[in-house]
């Protein structure tokens, strides 16, 4: 007869160290940004020179409407960063272009006292750009493009239909990582903010710096002075930080439906300082667009209220 066939030797199961190693990498990545600054977060995503598309920094491909990731792609091109040069240093903040020759509205506190502005769109181009009109009143600023064509103006939505708990997605220029996407949903409305209308008072994210504001009784981010104006803000948990000022706050139809104006950071309330190492706390505030459209022909007559 024949031997049976010898049955093979169960394999030693071997740990897998694949996930582990990867975890541990992204936990040393994590540390490395979040200790690092701006400039140096901005180096870990760069393009080695080559001119960039879609979103700095992210992996978003282009989704259906109604997606996080659909609204990035339609949206991104139309916001873009802007750096006001002013006496006591250079305010950073974002603007949405609502024209293809380079319009653009922003906060009136990213730009106010700026002897110079300068704007880098989302594909890296940058523009010289002059103040057209602005309205301290309702915090907001109308900027202008030199030489300026073809650019992908953003389509202004409703505010009027917003409602508490509706998805929003905002895109802007947090410490100054342009095309920075967050989401979130609108966590009420018709909060009144109360903000600065004084120069001097006007840092956009200047030095870590963040603008001060009033809400419930209480200032937040700084002293908001003695000369101030309030409005209606929509209200999110979408993440912002200094340097969102100006950009859009979008509905998931890719319709701006709010500049960002204000956050909240607990640890500068009361005017103890900036608090800018705090981060978003899902506090943050939005002028309603139907304000903006409602403005823009004063704006564009040359207004300096």
């Amino acid at each position: 007869g024949h031997q049976p066939a010898a049955h093979p030797a169960p394999a030693h199961k071997k740990r897998a160290r694949g996930p582990i190693a990867v975890l541990a990498a992204v936990a040393l990545v994590a540390a490395a940004v979040g200790g690092g600054t701006a400039y140096a977060a901005q180096e870990l995503f760069g393009t080695n020179g080559a001119t960039p598309t879609g979103i700095n920094g992210t992996n978003a491909s282009a989704g259906s409407k109604g997606t996080v990731s659909g609204v990035a792609n339609a949206v991104s091109d139309s916001i873009v960063e802007i750096k006001a040069s002013t006496g006591s240093g250079t305010s950073t903040g974002s603007g949405v272009l609502i024209t293809s020759d380079g319009e653009i509205i922003t906060n009136n506190h990213v730009i106010a006292g700026a002897s110079e502005v300068q704007v880098q769109t989302n594909d890296g181009r940058k523009y010289t750009a002059k103040v057209v009109g602005t309205d301290s009143k309702k915090d907001l600023a109308l900027i202008k493009l030199e030489n300026a064509s073809g650019l992908k103006a953003a389509t202004l939505g409703d505010s009027d239909k917003v409602g508490v708990g509706d998805e929003v997605v905002a895109i802007g220029s947090p410490e100054g990582l342009t095309g920075t996407v967050t989401s979130g949903i609108i966590s009420a409305l018709d909060r009144d903010v109360t903000v600065s209308t004084e120069e001097q008072q006007a840092p956009g994210q200047q030095g870590g710096g963040q603008w001060p504001f009033e809400f419930g009784g209480e200032q937040f981010n700084g002293d908001t002075g003695s000369s101030t104006t309030t409005y209606k803000a929509l209200q999110t948990d979408a993440s912002l930080n200094p340097g969102n000022s100006g950009g859009a706050l979008i509905d998931m139809n890719g319709e701006i439906i709010g500049i960002n104006s204000a956050m909240y950071s607990p640890a500068s309330n009361s005017g103890s300082g900036s608090g800018s190492s705090s981060g978003s706390v899902g506090l943050g505030f939005a002028i309603p667009v139907n304000d903006v459209k409602a403005d823009l022909d004063t704006l564009r007559a040359g207004s300096t209220t």
